[in-house]
């Protein structure tokens, strides 16, 4: 055999194994493509809320991100291939578990009957979203109320709540839709699942823990700076005056916010009187130490962000005058003199309804 032959040889058998691989690779990957699009991996049940005027790609990133799909790629394909570019239905949907991409599609092309739109802003109490659903349309708020108890649902972010059996906090302040006469317990169910996915992350879990807090408790502290502050900048501001006073406990064992007043007695007020901070309940900071027993409202993840993020300041105290600013102040007689001139022409009874 000449040595051009025995090196023709060898040129082909490295080319056969080229190809065997090249096949196998190329079988593994039809395999999995259609492991992928059939939904053999098991997508998880999640809700998502399409916006108008949202395209493939920002759908095809939300699933992904919620866990829904595992390749953006073949969702866009399967898009192409089920004509379902510039068909997607605005709406909240529930996409369950094992719908393989062809189904997703589907759904989320099929127009939703009577799609009502609700916009929960950040800061709302569980009363007020109640309210909101109401005069909306979705459902009946008495009957939302009812429903806002932990037990009725199985998120792993309700398990480590001890203390109440509410839901204040953990409705996510966001834009719905839902169908009018919706059932009340599908609607706290989407706001939850959208709370698991924006906030109950890793990250936040892992901080508040370095912090020394359950994760509870930093969104009890993430709803009192949502309720304290008017302005974003002033949100991280505050949070370092409540991780300064809880950081020293012998000389400010309470953190005497007012508006945890306002919660417990249900009324908004110009200014709390000497009463109010006598009044009875586990959320008044000026009767009990440390932070409260749970949320006042249901806080956006800026406040939380604050609330796992303080500003390092000296400050203890502040004050808020009648056009939303806030004034800050290191001692208490600092902080006497901006009350002074600052509730100069308030008026305590100046009060109304939640």
């Amino acid at each position: 055999m000449t040595k051009h032959k025995e090196k023709t040889r060898k040129k082909a058998r490295v080319w056969v194994v080229i190809s065997i691989i090249i096949l196998a690779v190329a079988l593994l990957a039809v395999v999995g493509t259609a492991l992928e699009y059939s939904g053999v991996f098991g997508s998880k049940a999640k809700a998502l809320t399409i916006e108008p005027g949202s395209g493939s790609q920002q759908i095809a990133q939300e699933l992904k991100k919620t866990g829904v799909i595992h390749s953006e790629t073949l969702f866009r394909i399967a898009a192409k291939v089920n004509a379902a570019d510039g068909q997607w239905q605005t709406g909240t949907y529930d996409l369950k578990s094992h719908s393989n991409y062809q189904e997703i599609c589907k759904i989320l092309t099929t127009p939703q009957t009577a799609s009502i739109k609700v916009t929960i802003p950040e800061g709302k109490q569980v009363k007020q979203i109640a309210k909101l659903c109401q005069e909306a349309g979705v459902c009946n708020a008495e009957e939302f109320l009812a429903a806002c108890d932990k037990s009725n649902y199985h998120h792993d972010f309700l398990k480590a709540i001890d203390n109440r059996s509410d839901l204040e906090g953990y409705l996510f302040p966001d834009t719905y839709y839902f169908e009018a006469n919706t059932d009340p317990k599908a609607v706290i169910e989407a706001m939850l699942t959208n709370f698991g996915q924006q906030l109950y992350t890793e990250e936040y879990r892992a901080r508040a823990e370095e912090l020394g807090y359950s994760f509870d408790q930093m969104l009890t502290l993430a709803s009192i700076i949502e309720s304290e502050a008017a302005k974003e900048s002033d949100r991280y501001t505050i949070s370092g005056v409540f991780h300064n006073r809880l950081n020293e406990p012998g000389l400010f064992p309470k953190l005497q916010s007012c508006v945890t007043v306002e919660y417990a007695i249900g009324i908004k007020k110009t200014i709390i009187s000497l009463e109010d901070t006598k009044y009875e309940s586990p959320y008044n900071t000026y009767l009990y130490p440390g932070l409260p027993i749970g949320p006042i409202c249901c806080p956006g993840e800026m406040s939380l962000k604050a609330a796992l993020y303080p500003e390092s300041n000296n400050y203890y105290y502040f004050e808020s005058d009648k056009y939303g600013t806030i004034h800050f102040a290191a001692t208490f007689e600092e902080h006497s003199n901006i009350q002074q001139d600052v509730q100069a022409n308030w008026h305590p009874d100046n009060n109304f309804e939640e």
